[in-house]
């Protein structure tokens, strides 16, 4: 992974995200409040500006937001520069139509010019607060913290590895070759860079090759139960999700056993919804120590940059059992 300090940084938020909307409502409707306040601080007076200004904005900012989700797609497609001189065509075009519709019903609405300057004022907070957001849940801001756990784990990881496939090249070369062939694919994606999201199938296919080759030293300690009839194939997710998860359900729930344990996957689909569950064995001596924290920290920051608050992680320790529940929208690609 490469460190990369404009990592997301420089990009429109999606405007047809939940999180992303409601921010955009409770910003503006802030400023509108401390506008009010500017004017008076009596209660009725002040409800009354507040009135006055809602009539007006409120107009603008719903026909921004249903025009700025049709165009989603199309902003997204262009060059971050052309998308905010789009975007700032948009609502002086969305303000303009407001203003001729409500100049026939209220008066005194001033001139013209004055509500373009508020537009661009408001609009200017906006990408300005969203690209420091950026910049702020960047992955790249948590690969340090990253690349700290696995500079521990992965030489521990690769040793084994290495080793289980030496014990097979005289008994089974045909397995050690494709043992080989499966870590080559692994470490050039985790190698890779890792910030745009990818079709699910591939994440399975990669979780697949990992808990493969970890199978090779583990034997039948390591048993793997896939729930996939309801996973939707098409869906797109962060790259390097259920990878570190598993590695930490085989490090923490398999590793410490000397019984076989089973680690469970399950993925569905509910509704607008994607579910990822993963369970494995869980014993509160072995303790989920601040590697597992790292990797879970990880994966949440970058579900946040990537679906704000439609995606959510929730984890369960049980008496014989640790649950890591991913809630993530369904956003159909392909990869």
């Amino acid at each position: 992974m490469s460190i990369n300090q404009n990592a997301n940084a420089s990009v429109l938020p999606n405007f047809r995200n939940l999180g992303i909307l409601l921010r955009i409502l409770v910003i503006v409707d802030g400023a509108c409040l401390a506008a009010a306040l500017l004017k008076t601080s009596e209660p009725l007076a002040l409800m009354e500006e507040l009135i006055d200004l809602s009539a007006l904005v409120q107009p603008i900012l719903i026909l921004s937001l249903l025009t700025l989700a049709a165009a989603n797609d199309l902003l997204h497609r262009l060059r971050y520069l052309y998308a905010i001189a789009a975007l700032i065509a948009i609502e002086l075009a969305v303000t303009t139509a407001v203003y001729y519709l409500g100049i026939h019903v209220f008066k005194g609405m001033g001139a013209l010019e004055r509500y373009w300057l508020i537009t661009l004022l408001m609009t200017g907070i906006l990408i300005g607060y969203f690209d420091l957001r950026g910049r702020a849940l960047s992955p790249a801001l948590t690969e340090a913290r990253l690349q700290a756990l696995q500079a521990r784990i992965r030489p521990h990881f690769l040793f084994n590895s290495i080793n289980a496939v030496l014990s097979l090249i005289r008994q089974n070369p045909r397995r050690a070759e494709h043992a080989l062939e499966d870590l080559s694919d692994l470490f050039r994606v985790l190698m890779a860079d890792n910030r745009q999201l990818v079709q699910i199938t591939s994440e399975i296919d990669l979780a697949r090759q990992y808990l493969s080759i970890e199978q090779l030293r583990l034997g039948e300690r390591l048993q793997v139960e896939w729930d996939t009839a309801d996973m939707p194939s098409d869906a797109l997710i962060p790259p390097l999700v259920l990878q570190p998860l598993l590695e930490n359900a085989v490090y923490h729930g398999i590793e410490p056993r000397s019984e076989p344990g089973v680690i469970t996957i399950r993925i569905r689909r509910d509704g607008d919804r994607v579910h990822l569950v993963l369970r494995n064995p869980y014993h509160e001596e072995s303790d989920h120590h601040a590697g597992n924290r790292m990797a879970l920290g990880n994966i949440r920051e970058r579900l946040a940059l990537h679906f704000d608050a439609e995606a959510s992680i929730k984890t369960t320790a049980a008496d014989d059992s640790y649950q890591v529940h991913i809630v993530i929208p369904y956003l159909k690609g392909v990869a």
